[in-house]
């Protein structure tokens, strides 16, 4: 374990706990991390938050269900969230829940799915073909003797898969690594960097990314400025921008694109769980927002 923020709600009774464990080196070209959130809450009550737009996650949870709609609707225990470009609700009871992130290079290599398919959509992994052999993990998680040995498993699952892995895709690799360059500004410009005609540098970010590379692009800028304040909120909005944008409008416009409110809104609101998870995140992999991660390899 390499990272690990606490975040104490005495006052309310709410204590949230968020760790970090780091895959083991052959997985770093798929995987981001292993992580683990623990939520205790009084009897009947919930905390509310965000995540950030992301690439996917997969995610085993023991105890209360979260709601991920405001409407009331419950993820299920094993919840497989494609690649995101909004923000995601959900609301947490008592509750630990396992995950790990998958990078592009490690959607394609493990699972026969077009990330397309499920870009800003989670399904229940146990129920889909794609990702069932992966259900048994949630039992064993609920067995382990300690943290240490559930990320293990974790570890240990993805391992023994790359042995029947479909190959890797060298474009996939310089795409997510072009998209991790500040500098890239435009759909030309991604398309020169890797040799490939416009149209075929927007199937393969559909087929590996999930979205259009315009779309890419543009989430990443806002990603670099949603990171910086979220390892410091009491930095005005101002001071966060990428200098790609060019006024504080045109950032507003992304950041409602992307999170469905205002930035404004957005500092207001109480962030129990992804507040302290930022930081954690940030100490343990070097970014603080998944989307940001620097793939290994």
């Amino acid at each position: 374990m390499v990272g690990q923020q606490d975040l104490g709600r005495p006052a309310d009774g709410v204590r949230v706990v968020t760790r970090f464990f780091p895959v083991s080196t052959a997985l770093r070209p798929y995987c981001s991390i292993i992580y683990l959130t623990e939520v205790a809450t009084p009897p009947g009550t919930r905390v509310e938050d965000y995540l950030h737009p992301e690439w996917a996650n997969l995610r085993f949870i023991d105890g209360e269900r979260p709601m991920i709609d405001p409407d009331g609707t419950l993820a299920p225990h094993f919840i497989v969230t494609g690649p995101t470009s909004k923000a995601a609700y959900f609301a947490a009871g008592n509750m630990r829940a396992w995950g790990i992130g998958i990078l592009p290079a490690g959607w394609a290599k493990f699972f026969a799915l077009p990330a397309e398919d499920l870009a800003d959509r989670s399904i229940d992994g146990a129920t889909h073909p794609v990702f069932a052999d992966l259900a048994p993990l949630l039992d064993r998680l609920r067995q382990a003797n300690d943290v240490e040995a559930a990320a293990r498993l974790i570890d240990d699952a993805f391992v023994k898969m790359l042995a029947q892995a479909a190959r890797d895709d060298p474009a996939i690799s310089a795409a997510h690594a072009a998209l991790m360059d500040d500098d890239l500004t435009s759909v030309a410009a991604f398309a020169e960097r890797l040799g490939l005609s416009e149209r075929s540098v927007e199937r393969l970010s559909r087929r590996a990314f999930g979205f259009s590379p315009k779309l890419l692009i543009r989430r990443q800028r806002f990603l670099r400025s949603l990171a910086r304040f979220m390892l410091d909120p009491a930095m005005s909005w101002i001071d966060t921008l990428d200098y790609h944008y060019y006024d504080q409008a045109q950032f507003t416009r992304d950041f409602q694109r992307f999170m469905g409110m205002s930035p404004r809104a957005y500092a207001a609101r109480p962030k129990p769980i992804l507040g302290s998870a930022a930081l954690a995140r940030a100490a343990a992999a070097g970014e603080a927002v998944q989307g940001l991660h620097k793939p290994a390899g």
